[in-house]
């Protein structure tokens, strides 16, 4: 997860709890923790508004605050007065507009490095590569009223489950790296998706994947860049940059959002999928795709019970989980085609006595987006699990019914944690058992720190188990699982963009190895599959408790013309830890000595 050591810990919170907040939308409760701002509001109020929500959060990695920020359409701050804030943990900022040029924020919007306390006078240790669980989306931001090193630029210095969605920087400059603050500037993320921008300062950033969005500069490069169906990507050099560029993607399906129409009624915005697109969904207007009226959604509150959402799914309700913690004592069942799940504010979902989170049956269409999955002491087999094992005998039984690539299952922002803010146990985080689905942006993380973490404390498998075909990952993340990272069963299955780290923490070999095989490749294809394709592919180890450790393998695929590898590294961190082979027993090692990267362009 970090990429690189991080020295110290969290500073704590000294800031007053943030005030309370409530919506401003008359007949609309969207829980305490929604802040809905309109453009007549004064600038000053909304930037005290925001101000507390972000002293309470930004030192806040492990805690139970959830906020959802949201602007309605309209312009917000001047030149004069700009509106500059800070996004911290479990945060939500995001226009409520129908499109990200109905909100137009004249300011800056912006994470920045966290420094961490070292020792008498040892170097300051202040990065980003803790930077998690934020998002920012459906906005334009018009840089104004940064000075000296900041001068029109827009930090977003951020590493996993941060995404950027929908967003329009004009003014000035993004970057995401804060190089203002004192290093070393770290990052370890990111994921940004039909957004348009100028110059991009990407600095230190590990891994990206910028999708189907617009750039006109793009600059350095670390271990493993992605672009696809980007206008104005770097061209594809995976020598010296490290770049791998795609013209277009295979298929998208971007992630619904609520807005306000122009009746002042909210809705929930449900994009189309696209097939091979290129650029932003709105370029020409508006996105295509439907509307929901609220009413069609049950809007559920922290205190709700499992049984009390699951009625309100079986009587055809679709579902908005305001921000907050939700303790579920059975799964929550979605079970009707096109029924869409969104969260804000990164609601979490915490199963309490070891069952599935969240369940899909076996129908087309569903979405289910903007949560996070915390799992619970007693272990579960699966946070979310899409579908049954029955799906994946669709093309046998020829039920058309269960899956349609004109309507595949998606899943965007939807991130795991296993441990962390308190113990949690799971054998696998998501298993995708429908075919025809989109995984867009998922980060699975087992903790390497935080409450609740060791080899025996939160123990978890496998990240991401894919039974159904004809599955594409875009932005799949999926860190320290003791044994397979991901593994891939379904046929036809297709991945851009995958960053690992091993476990760092198994005490001696004999704990991680099998079969005589010395630890678990991070991405294993199944012996089984004949077609299966992949484009920018990272794994790292780090095994600080024990740096003598060995993994065989980073990425293990069967050997055949149909299963084919685009530009897979692996890399030893801060000298500990070997990876004897990038892809199966081709490339060379990284060890302790030479820290790599270790590059395999093509395999076959």
């Amino acid at each position: 997860m970090l990429g690189l050591v991080v020295a110290g810990t969290l500073v704590p919170a000294t800031a007053a709890s943030a005030a309370p907040l409530a919506t401003t939308a008359p007949g609309v409760d969207l829980g305490p923790n929604v802040q809905v701002f309109d453009p007549s509001m004064p600038v000053e109020q909304i930037q005290a508004a925001v101000d507390a929500v972000a002293a309470q959060q930004v030192p806040s990695q492990f805690g139970d605050g959830r906020y959802a920020l949201l602007f309605k359409p309209g312009t917000y701050g001047t030149a004069e007065h700009p509106l500059k804030f800070q996004v911290g943990y479990y945060t939500e900022v995001a226009g409520l507009g129908q499109n990200p040029g109905d909100v137009v924020v004249n300011g800056s919007i912006e994470v920045f490095n966290q420094c961490f306390p070292t020792a008498p006078g040892a170097p300051t240790d202040c990065t980003a590569l803790v930077n998690f669980w934020r998002s920012l989306s459906n906005l334009t931001i018009n840089v104004a009223g940064q000075t000296g090193c900041r001068s029109g630029t827009n930090f977003w210095a951020v590493s996993q489950a941060a995404p950027m969605r929908r967003v329009n920087i004009t003014g000035g400059q993004l970057s995401l790296m804060d190089y203002c603050s004192a290093g070393p500037q770290y990052a370890s993320g990111g994921f940004i998706a039909d957004s348009t921008f100028g110059n991009v300062v990407n600095g230190s950033q590990q891994q990206f994947l910028v999708r189907n969005s617009s750039v006109t500069g793009w600059t350095n490069s670390v271990w493993n860049q992605v672009f696809a169906g980007v206008e104005g990507a770097p061209a594809a050099d995976f020598v010296t940059n490290k770049y791998t560029t795609l013209d277009t993607t295979p298929v998208t399906r971007e992630r619904p959002y609520l807005y306000v129409d122009a009746k002042g009624k909210y809705q929930v915005f449900v994009p189309s999928t696209q097939k091979n697109a290129r650029g932003v969904t709105w370029a020409d207007g508006s996105t295509p795709g439907k509307s929901l009226p609220l009413s069609s959604f049950y809007v559920a509150k922290p205190g709700d019970s499992a049984s009390k959402i699951n009625t309100a799914l079986a009587l055809g309700k679709n579902l908005l989980l305001t921000p907050g913690v939700y303790h579920v004592n059975k799964p929550l069942t979605v079970l009707y085609p096109n029924g869409v799940v969104l969260g804000l504010g990164l609601a979490t979902i915490v199963p309490d006595n070891g069952v599935v989170a969240m369940q899909t049956l076996d129908v087309p269409g569903i979405d289910i987006a903007g949560i996070m999955f915390d799992a619970g002491e007693k272990t579960s087999p699966a946070l979310l699990q899409l579908g049954t094992k029955l799906s994946s005998l669709d093309a046998k039984l020829k039920r058309p019914l269960l899956s349609s690539p004109d309507n595949p299952t998606a899943v965007q922002d939807v991130f795991f944690r296993i441990g962390g803010e308190h113990v949690g146990r799971a054998t696998n985080s998501l298993v995708v058992n429908v075919n025809q689905a989109v995984i867009d942006h998922t980060w699975a993380w087992r903790a390497d720190h935080g409450t609740g973490v060791g080899w025996t404390v939160n123990t978890a498998d496998t990240g991401v188990v894919v039974n159904g075909n004809d599955v594409l990952a875009t932005g799949l993340f999926a860190e320290h699982y003791q044994k397979y990272n991901l593994i891939w069963n379904g046929e036809r299955g297709r991945t851009i963009m995958f960053q690992n780290e091993l476990p760092y923490d198994a005490p001696d070999q004999a704990a991680w190895q099998h079969d005589g095989i010395p630890g678990w490749a991070a991405y294993k294809v199944a012996d089984t599959v004949k077609t299966h394709e992949a484009w920018g592919l990272g794994s790292y180890i780090y095994t600080n408790v024990n740096p003598t450790l060995h993994a065989r393998r980073g990425f293990e695929v069967p050997v055949t013309s149909g299963v084919k590898l685009h530009n897979a590294i692996t890399i030893s961190l801060n000298k500990a830890g070997t990876i004897d082979h990038v892809v199966n027993d081709t490339g060379d090692a990284v060890t302790p000595d030479f820290l790599g990267p270790a590059v395999v362009a093509e395999f076959p």
